[in-house]
């Protein structure tokens, strides 16, 4: 893996021992949901950005088709 996905990596990692921490003994519920919803839309409005707006390109280096990710932007309402 390169070291860009082991910073991401590194970067979950410490926000999620933060939010452990910040719990206080509280029993967590539901990090798999939190997670994932704080991270797609900043991820796919940054590749959006990066694709200048072009849907294809930006469904291209996501990984996934167009109609899924203009799906994603209308649940996350972001602007397309």
């Amino acid at each position: 893996m390169s070291t860009r996905g082991n910073d991401l990596a590194d970067a979950v990692r410490r926000a999620l021992e933060r939010y452990f921490k910040d719990m206080d003994g509280e029993k967590p519920t539901s990090i798999h949901e939190m997670v994932l919803k704080n991270v797609e839309k900043p991820m796919i409005e940054t590749v959006l950005r990066f694709a200048e707006g072009n849907q294809t390109l930006a469904a291209e280096m996501l990984g996934i088709n167009r109609n899924t990710l203009r799906s994603k932007m209308q649940r996350l309402r972001i602007k397309g």
